[in-house]
């Protein structure tokens, strides 16, 4: 296309909706700027023009209108010569008078896709008296089918679909059959491109549900688990049983001529896997802890252990840590033993706390719930005047994690649900019996109507945390056993890990016993109408720790924030004002996690 001076300028007369198709898609403006036009090309282009525009707004649902096409020349407007004009009066809009969805083939009937049939059949948009487009009848047929293919039927198709049009009457017959196919069911799982590391034992961390089946879902989640295992740099999960692009379900074999035919498929996991160690550099901020900078060294297969190794070296004002977590691959079970060591210092209240802590036990990991049991070692040191004398215990523990959300990266609604109880002994500077439990809950409660295209709404988040020591009084525990709270996370408007017990000289240490409550409005910003990605909070928040539930005075942080759905997960700035220290303070955090 040649460009330059316009070799005539084009007016379309018609409606909005048809305006704004015919100047986005009209054949003739495209030439618009071909200086060297001549005549008879232009007279060949506007003889056509009549065909284009019935083809265009056909897909708008009007397929009887009245174009006209006028040519006037235009020599003293300084603009083009010449100047098109294409009138277009749409008629009357084709609206359905029948509407139908059918099935048929393999499994048209199967007992076991009555819902996703109904599903399909309730929430079919095009109704009759509604007025007809291409691109709703295009939507249509495409929800149906992924509605199919999501669960059951991977193979589903559209077997016959017609709009059958009546420019006379302005009717629209519409009907769709889809073959469902034959339904799969998951069989094993086969980790191919496997050198390194244990292909059994990596398959079983993708938990797929084998005999259960086929889902889009648990497919897609199996296949996030191996990625994000440490194991692999790419996977990719397929069904190994399926026709080859081009057949047929019906041509795979004589088992899937039968109605209600079944097909189980192992499936495939086609991997390129990771380095055996690497190194991980990170730098970070907090307004808890302030900025920070990290080391991370993994080693996927450790000698004689075969164990993955995950060692942390991170170095921050307030909260330098050294770390290493060792891991086995899942046995037949899913169960996988672990071991790890954590040295740091952590401010508690108005002490800094050096500790080292040993843990063994085994934990599993399923798809909502989480379990996990363990020996624990605690040594912990104070440091300052008037802080209580350093200590040592071993606990036995048991935790479980429920997590019910709608995402698990950033969800919108759900719940989720922990708690952990543990026994055991001081062992210095004496021996003293204790136990320990805690809790914390998150609810994430929808309100209001959804946004139509984003489907996005306000909530209201309920957050709940508490826990207990119980051991005889004086017992010198270690700091690392009790509770302390206040920060990004727990009690907004007050310093990090600043709420706590005091002692005899009035000075902020960790407690027995904790509580801590928030209820926090989220509401999507809609700016001229329009859904933005950011969300505003208001929220208030309550916390207190003591010694004896009759020492407890509890602290309350109001104020407000925004948050950020980006693609790593939401990210959250508040300003929150402590009632009590009568201080306003800036929150940000990054991620979800329960």
């Amino acid at each position: 296309m040649a460009s330059g001076d316009p070799a005539f300028t084009l007016v379309v007369d018609a409606p909005k909706d048809v305006r704004e198709l015919l100047e986005k898609h009209l054949e003739l403006r495209r030439y618009r700027f071909q200086s060297d036009l001549q005549r008879r090309e232009l007279t060949r282009l506007l003889g056509a023009t009549d065909a284009n525009v019935r083809d265009l707004i056909g897909t708008l649902g009007y397929f009887s209108p009245t174009v006209t096409v006028q040519v006037r020349e235009t020599p003293d407007t300084g603009a083009a010569p010449l100047e098109v004009t294409v009138q277009v009066d749409p008629g009357e809009a084709a609206t359905i008078t029948h509407s139908q969805v059918r099935f048929t083939g393999i499994n048209a009937d199967d007992p076991g896709g009555a819902a996703q049939r109904a599903s399909i059949e309730s929430q079919w948009p095009l109704q009759p008296g509604q007025r007809f487009t291409q691109a709703e009848w295009s939507q249509a047929k495409s929800q149906g089918l992924r509605t199919l293919q999501a669960r059951r039927y991977p193979l589903a198709r559209i077997d016959t679909s017609l709009a059958d049009i009546d420019a006379d009457t302005h009717g629209a017959d519409v009907s769709v059959a889809y073959a469902p196919g034959p339904a799969y069911t998951f069989g094993p799982l086969r980790i191919e491109g496997a050198q390194r590391y244990d292909p059994v034992g990596t398959a079983r961390i993708a938990r797929l549900p084998e005999g259960q089946e086929y889902s889009q879902t648990a497919l897609v989640d199996a296949q996030l688990r191996l990625a994000s295992s440490g194991y692999y740099d790419s996977v990719f999960l397929t069904l190994a049983d399926v026709p080859a692009q081009g057949e047929s379900a019906e041509a795979d074999g004589q088992a899937q001529q039968r109605q209600n035919a079944q097909v189980t498929s192992p499936v495939v996991a086609q991997v390129r896997e990771a380095l055996l160690q690497k190194w991980v550099f990170g730098v970070g901020m907090s307004t808890d802890t302030g900025p920070r900078l990290s080391v991370d060294h993994i080693h996927n297969r450790l000698p004689w252990l075969g164990w993955r190794a995950v060692t942390r070296a991170r170095l921050d004002r307030k909260n330098p840590l050294l770390s290493t977590q060792w891991t086995a691959l899942p046995d037949d079970t899913l169960w996988r033993w672990f071991a790890g060591a954590k040295a740091e210092r952590a401010p508690s209240g108005d002490f800094d706390v050096n500790s080292l802590q040993l843990r063994a036990g085994r934990t599993k990991s399923e798809d909502r719930i989480d379990r996990n049991y363990y020996l624990q070692y605690d040594i912990a040191r104070t440091q300052g005047v008037g802080g209580p004398p350093s200590s040592s215990s071993v606990t036995a523990n048991y935790g479980w994690t429920g997590r019910y959300f709608d995402s698990q990266l950033s969800p919108s609604s759900g719940f989720g649900f922990a708690w952990e109880v543990g026994a055991g002994t001081t062992l210095t500077p004496e021996r003293t019996p204790f136990g320990r439990a805690s809790g914390r809950w998150l609810s994430l409660i929808p309100i209001g109507e959804a946004d139509p295209e984003t489907k996005r709404r306000s909530r209201l988040a309920l957050r709940a945390s508490g826990g207990a020591v119980l051991a005889r009084k004086g017992a010198d525990l270690p700091v690392t056993q009790l509770f302390i709270t206040g920060g990004d996370n727990t009690v907004r408007g007050y310093g990090y890990q600043s709420i706590g017990a005091r002692t005899d000289s009035g000075q902020v240490i960790g407690g027995r016993y904790m509580a801590v409550g928030s209820i926090e409005w989220q509401r999507p910003v809609v700016i001229q109408g329009n859904t933005q990605d950011w969300e505003h909070a208001v929220f208030l928040d309550a916390g207190t720790v003591g010694d004896s539930p009759n020492a407890m005075y509890m602290r309350v942080g109001v104020g407000t924030g925004l948050r950020w759905r980006s693609p790593v997960g939401p990210v959250q700035a508040d300003i929150a004002w402590g009632a009590q220290e009568k201080q306003l303070r800036l929150h940000l955090r990054l991620g979800f996690n329960f």
